[in-house]
């Protein structure tokens, strides 16, 4: 498809995951020949995420918001954030209108199925005449698919473990250490899990903190941590350095949106903390995902209970065997799909009208 010009709108809410998203999506449209502007209300993130970003994305313009006067070829509005309505009225007066997608929130639940590419007429306010169209990400050839970059399983087969480690500062392992990242919001469930990696008998850990609730709650928690745990604080990572993490780890724990998708290409055994909602939603959106992904029983009992779904602690399932396996199985089945990035270059070029 001849490049186009993309106009990616970011509201960063909380959490770091918006950010996350929008930069690896631009970056992703990027390296297939786009040209993108990210339209973000707050950069400061992709200081770290991206630090290179002028060298590594050349194709990729970073905005202040509300961006730019003129509409691009394509808008994409991460999260239903709502572009302001000045560059809306802008999409309306352009002689071909841009086509206008609200990229929506990654789940596993029916609802995407029936909801992925439904269109929107808009009948009033400053886009009226437009459409825009849902666009979902998903874990079916239905939806959407997920973010993943031209390149990454080449990358994932010659990556070095230990290699990886030593960049990030750390010790040669002990005998028989296995290594954890971990990658939270606040959780109840920690204490349990630092419980279990104490206990006498327990094989040596290399507990890998990330900052902000993780590093914050296990040093109010283990103020000494237990000889068999080393804990060792990390620093933010760029995102190919978190991925390298996730790689590097033989149990991930992460949380939100972005970090599922790359600990699912990790092919590890990992567990996911949804976003915690006061209306409990998020507890039908962990039980989706762990149907689709086809957890072992002893795997879905230790996400629930992560997650504050069930009780008591159900302990740590071996990593080996039938988890490692599912985590597999579940990169496989989501790498034979097309990826998030090449289907929307395909519904865009569908969309366009002819010689546009």
């Amino acid at each position: 498809m001849a490049a186009l010009l993309w106009d990616v709108y970011c509201r960063v809410i909380d959490n770091l995951g918006d950010a996350g998203v929008c930069w690896r999506l631009a970056l992703n449209l990027a390296q297939r020949g786009q040209r993108v502007r990210l339209v973000i209300d707050d950069a400061t993130p992709l200081a770290f995420m991206a630090p290179d970003r002028a060298q590594s994305a050349p194709g990729v313009e970073v905005l202040p918001w509300p961006g730019p006067d003129a509409a691009g070829d394509v808008v994409v509005e991460a999260f239903g954030c709502d572009p302001p309505p000045a560059n809306v009225s802008a999409m309306a007066r352009r002689t071909t209108p841009p086509l206008w997608l609200n990229l929506e929130y990654l789940s596993a639940e029916a609802y995407v199925e029936r909801s992925h590419r439904l269109p929107s007429p808009q009948f009033s306010g400053p886009g009226v005449g437009l459409t825009k169209w849902f666009f979902y990400p998903g874990f079916t050839p239905a939806t959407g698919g997920l973010l993943r970059e031209p390149g990454l399983a080449a990358a994932r087969a010659t990556f070095d473990r230990h290699a990886r480690l030593q960049t990030l500062g750390q010790p040669p392992l002990r005998p028989g250490e296995q290594v954890i990242a971990l990658f939270c919001y606040d959780n109840p469930a920690l204490p349990a899990l630092l419980h279990e990696l104490a206990q006498p008998g327990a094989a040596p850990t290399r507990l890998l903190l990330t900052p902000g609730p993780a590093q914050r709650q296990v040093a109010a928690l283990w103020p000494q941590p237990p000889a068999a745990v080393q804990v060792h604080t990390l620093p933010w990572l760029t995102q190919p350095g978190f991925d390298a993490l996730l790689w590097a780890a033989d149990l991930n724990f992460v949380r939100g949106e972005d970090s599922l998708v790359r600990a699912l290409w990790a092919g590890t055994p990992f567990v996911w903390q949804a976003y915690p909602q006061d209306d409990g939603a998020h507890a039908a959106k962990l039980q989706a995902l762990v149907a689709r992904l086809q957890l072992p029983p002893a795997v879905a009992a230790l996400w629930r209970a992560w997650n504050g779904l069930q009780a008591p602690w159900p302990g740590l399932p071996p990593l080996a065997g039938a988890w490692t396996a599912a985590a597999q199985a579940a990169a496989a089945t989501q790498a034979a799909l097309p990826d998030l990035a090449a289907q929307l270059l395909a519904f865009v070029q569908a969309q366009r009208p002819a010689g546009a």
